[in-house]
C-alpha cells in the first residue's frame, strides 16, 4: 500500500506543490525513524544517486531527481498511519499533527509533529508450554518481550511465529500458538499470555517436483533434504531451499505445503530453470592492487547430476608503474625504494579451473578437483609464483557449517630482495639465496571448519561466521617447506531492534612453527607467516605494516649522509659499514624503507559501528562507520643476522578510524580512514655491500635508527579504498 501510495505522490501533476523536505518532529530513538518515514506516502524530492549530485544542483530534471509532490489526501492518510505505527509498537496514545510552509506555495516543506505520550507497558507475560518440546534455553532465546517492555505487537508477532516454527522444526507442522493481550488503558499497562498448542506429529507424504526441463529429477531430488515418510521439520524444507538456490540451477525454487488438516504432509516443489552456464568479464580498482581485470566462466550442470565447472582468470597490478603514489594508490617505491620497486610494479596473475562432484557417495558430501597457477605480490615484501593442483572432499555436518580436508600440491618460488631472504631464512650469501628462489614445493594438508550463522551473505546485520584452519605439512605430504598452521577467525553481528545500526565485532588469531627438516632448513615460506595492516586488518596502518619490521637502506645514500660511530670510518666496505651512524643529521626518512617481516603468531581485533545516514537525503544508500581496530603479530623468529633477530620485536597497535560505505546488491563500496598515533620506534638498518671477493654481503648496522614515520596530521592517517565489508 505505502509503495503504490508513493509511487502516485511521484505522478501527480505539477500543479500541486513540490515536496522540498520532510521533518519528523518529536520523533525520539523509541522508533527507528528511517523506518517511520518509510511507512507513509508523503516524500521529500531527492537526487536518484550521489554519482549525479552535481547535476542536481543545477537541474531539477526528473532525470537526475526523483520528484515528489503534495496529496493532501494522502497527508491525511499519513496521520493514521503514523499513530498506526506508534500503536503497533506500544505508545497507544500518540498524537500526530501536521504542518505545510508555505501554505501556498510552489514548494514546500511538510513537517509532521508527533507527540510520542506514555507507552502501554508489559505488566505480565506467561507462556503455557511443553517444557518437554520446548528447552528453557530454546525459550530465552526466542523470547523478544518480557516484563517492563513496550507493548509491541510487531515483537510479540514474530516471537508467536518463531515459537511455532521451533516446534514445527520437532516436527509439529500444524503447532499453533495463541495469544492474548488485555490492556489496563487507565494506567497504561498490559497483561500478555502465549498457549502452545503442538497437536500432532506430521510426516512427509508425497513429493511432486514441477518445472524442470533440462535438470533431471534425480538431481533435485539430491539436493533436498527429505523424503516420503521422515518426520516433516521446517529444517529440512529451509535446507533443501538453500540448496536448490545454492546449485544455481534455479532461478526460482518454491517448497509449499497445501493446506491439509491430517499428519501427512504432500509437498509440492515448483522450479523455475536458471541458464546453466555463466560467463563474466569485467575491471575493478582498489588502493592496493591499481586496476584489476577478471573473466569468469561456469557450466552449473555438466553431465547432469549438478556436476560444476568453474574457470578463472585474473589479472592485477595493471596500470601499477602509473598510478603508484597518486591519490589513493600505494607509493609502491616510497616503501621499497626504486631499485627494489620493479617486482612490485609488474603485472599479476591468477588462473584456475576447478571441477565439483556434488553428492558424493553421500548427499552431503562432495568432491572437488582443480589446477592453478598465480604470480601474486604480498605488497612491498616478496613476490610468489606457482602451479599445481588440489583435491577437496567436503561434508556438510549441518546446513551452512560445513567441514573439509584438503590437499593442495604446489610447485612455488620467491622473488624477494635479498635482504630478505638473509633475515627470514637466515641465509646472507649470495649462491645459496639463489639456490632458495628456486623452485620448491609448498604442499600441505588442511582441515577447515566453517559456519555462517549470519543474516545476510554481503552485509550481515545479525549472527556469526566463524572458520577454523590446521594445516600440516610435512615429508608424508610431499613438502619442501614443512610446517604446523593453525588459525581462528570468527565476526559477529547485532544490531538494535527496530532499527538498522550494526554492532559488529571481528577476531583473528593465528600460530605457525617450521618443522626443522626439508629443503627449507626448518624455515617457513613467506605465505604462511602472519601479517597485519590493511583495508580488512587494522585500518590504522598500510598492508601489512604492522608487526615486525626492519629499515633497508642504499649503501651509496648511507655513506654519503652518515658520520661514522665508534671511531670506525663510515665506507661502503662490509667491514666499515656498520659503523654509519643511521641517525646522521644528513640521512632523511624518505631514505629508508621499512620491509614488513611478518610473524609466527597473530592476534588481531577489531569493533565496528554502522549508522545509515537518513533514508530521505541525497545519502540514503550510505552508511557511515567507526571502528577501532588492534593486533599484534608475535616475534617473526627470525633466523639471520643474530642483532637483528634480537632488535626485531612484534608490535602492537589500536588505531580508530571512522569509514562510508555504499551499499550495492553485491555489497559495500568502501571508503576508510585509520588513524595512527605513530609512535616512534627504534628499528634495526640493514644494507648490501660488496666484500672482498665481490660477492654482495648483508650487512646490520651497528646502531638502530630512531623511525618516525611521519611529522604531519596527514602522515598518521591511512586511507583505504577496497569493495566489500572489512569483515
Amino acid at each position: 500500500m505505502t509503495c503504490a501510495a508513493g509511487l502516485d505522490a511521484q505522478a501527480h501533476a505539477p500543479s500541486q506543490p513540490e515536496v522540498r523536505r520532510l521533518v519528523m518532529e518529536g520523533v525520539t530513538h523509541n522508533v527507528d525513524v528511517q523506518d517511520l518515514e518509510q511507512s507513509i506516502s508523503t516524500r521529500a524530492s531527492s537526487c536518484r544517486s550521489f554519482v549525479i549530485a552535481p547535476f542536481c544542483v543545477f537541474s531539477r530534471s526528473p532525470t537526475f531527481q526523483d520528484r515528489y509532490y503534495l496529496d493532501r489526501e494522502e497527508l491525511a492518510r499519513d496521520i493514521v498511519r503514523i499513530r498506526l505505527y506508534y500503536w503497533k509498537r506500544g505508545w497507544r496514545d500518540a498524537e500526530v499533527d501536521t504542518l505545510v510552509e508555505p501554505p501556498d506555495g510552489r514548494t514546500v516543506t511538510v513537517t509532521f509533529k508527533v507527540k510520542e505520550g506514555p507507552p502501554t507497558i508489559i505488566r505480565t507475560l506467561s507462556m503455557d508450554y511443553d517444557s518437554t518440546l520446548i528447552s528453557d534455553r530454546t525459550r530465552n532465546r526466542l523470547t523478544l518481550l518480557h516484563a517492563n517492555d513496550p507493548l509491541d505487537l510487531v515483537r510479540l508477532d514474530s516471537m508467536r511465529v518463531m515459537f511455532q516454527n521451533a516446534m514445527w522444526d520437532e516436527g509439529y507442522g500444524d503447532a499453533v500458538v495463541d495469544t492474548s493481550v488485555v490492556v489496563d488503558t487507565g494506567q497504561h499497562l498490559a497483561d500478555v499470555s502465549l498457549k502452545f498448542t503442538r497437536n500432532h506429529r506430521t510426516v512427509v507424504g508425497r513429493i511432486t517436483i514441477t518445472g524442470n526441463r533440462r535438470v533431471s529429477l534425480n538431481t533435485i531430488q539430491n539436493a533436498i533434504t527429505f523424503h516420503t515418510g521422515d518426520i516433516f521439520r521446517l529444517s529440512d524444507v529451509l535446507e533443501s531451499q538453500r540448496n536448490l538456490y545454492e546449485s544455481n540451477l534455479f532461478k526460482l525454487a518454491a517448497i509449499q505445503v497445501p493446506p491439509q488438516p491430517d499428519s501427512v504432509k504432500d509437498v509440492d516443489i515448483g522450479v523455475t530453470e536458471a541458464p546453466l552456464h555463466e560467463a563474466r568479464i569485467g575491471p575493478g580498482l582498489n588502493s592496493v592492487d591499481f586496476l584489476q581485470f577478471q573473466a569468469h566462466y561456469t557450466a552449473y550442470d555438466l553431465f547432469g547430476g549438478a556436476r560444476r565447472l568453474d574457470a578463472d582468470l585474473t589479472l592485477g597490478n595493471l596500470l601499477a608503474r602509473q598510478l603508484q603514489g597518486r591519490g589513493i594508490f600505494r607509493d609502491v617505491v616510497g616503501e621499497v625504494g626504486d631499485t627494489n620497486a620493479t617486482p612490485f610494479l609488474q603485472p599479476t596473475y591468477s588462473a584456475s579451473v576447478d571441477f565439483k562432484q556434488p553428492d558424493f557417495l553421500r548427499p552431503a558430501n562432495a568432491v572437488s578437483f582443480g589446477a592453478f597457477s598465480h604470480r601474486t605480490i604480498n605488497p612491498g615484501v616478496f613476490v610468489d609464483r606457482g602451479y599445481g593442483g588440489q583435491v577437496t572432499f567436503t561434508h556438510d555436518v549441518r546446513p551452512r557449517a560445513p567441514v573439509s580436508v584438503n590437499y593442495r600440491y604446489e610447485i612455488t618460488r620467491v622473488e624477494a630482495s635479498d635482504v630478505y631472504f638473509c633475515v627470514n631464512y637466515g641465509v646472507c650469501d649470495v649462491p645459496t639465496i639463489d639456490a632458495l628462489r628456486s623452485h620448491l614445493s609448498l604442499s600441505p594438508l588442511t582441515l577447515t571448519g566453517f559456519v555462517d550463522r549470519s543474516d545476510q551473505p554481503f552485509s550481515p546485520t545479525k549472527g556469526y561466521v566463524a572458520r577454523f584452519d590446521y594445516e600440516n605439512a610435512a615429508a608424508y605430504t610431499g613438502s619442501d617447506y614443512r610446517y604446523n598452521r593453525v588459525f581462528f577467525d570468527i565476526a559477529a553481528y547485532d544490531h538494535k531492534s527496530g532499527t538498522k545500526r550494526v554492532y559488529s565485532a571481528h577476531l583473528r588469531m593465528g600460530w605457525v612453527r617450521a618443522i626443522p627438516s626439508g629443503a627449507d632448513s626448518g624455515v617457513l615460506h613467506p605465505r604462511k607467516r602472519f601479517y597485519a595492516g590493511g583495508a580488512n586488518s587494522v585500518r590504522g596502518y598500510q598492508e601489512n605494516m604492522l608487526g615486525p619490521r626492519i629499515l633497508t637502506v642504499d649503501a651509496g645514500t648511507l655513506v654519503g649522509g652518515a658520520k661514522s660511530t665508534g671511531g670506525g670510518t663510515c665506507a661502503a666496505r662490509a667491514d666499515a659499514v656498520k659503523f654509519c651512524n643511521p641517525n646522521s643529521p644528513g640521512l632523511a626518512n624518505n631514505n629508508f624503507f621499512p620491509q614488513p617481516l611478518g610473524g609466527t603468531s597473530l592476534l588481531e581485533g577489531s569493533v565496528e559501528y554502522r549508522i545509515p545516514l537518513p533514508a530521505t537525503s541525497l545519502f540514503h544508500n550510505f552508511v557511515f562507520a567507526m571502528f577501532l581496530d588492534g593486533g599484534v603479530v608475535g616475534p617473526a623468529d627470525i633466523h639471520g643476522l643474530q642483532a637483528i633477530g634480537s632488535s626485531v620485536k612484534g608490535k602492537s597497535a589500536v588505531t580508530p578510524g571512522v569509514g562510508l560505505r555504499y551499499m550495492t546488491g553485491v555489497g559495500a563500496i568502501r571508503v576508510d580512514l585509520g588513524f595512527n598515533p605513530n609512535a616512534p620506534q627504534n628499528l634495526a638498518v640493514v644494507t648490501a655491500v660488496p666484500d672482498s671477493t665481490g660477492r654482495v654481503r648483508i650487512v646490520q648496522l651497528a646502531l638502530p635508527r630512531s623511525w618516525v614515520p611521519g611529522t604531519t596530521f596527514l602522515d598518521h592517517l591511512a586511507l583505504h579504498f577496497s569493495i566489500g565489508e572489512a569483515y
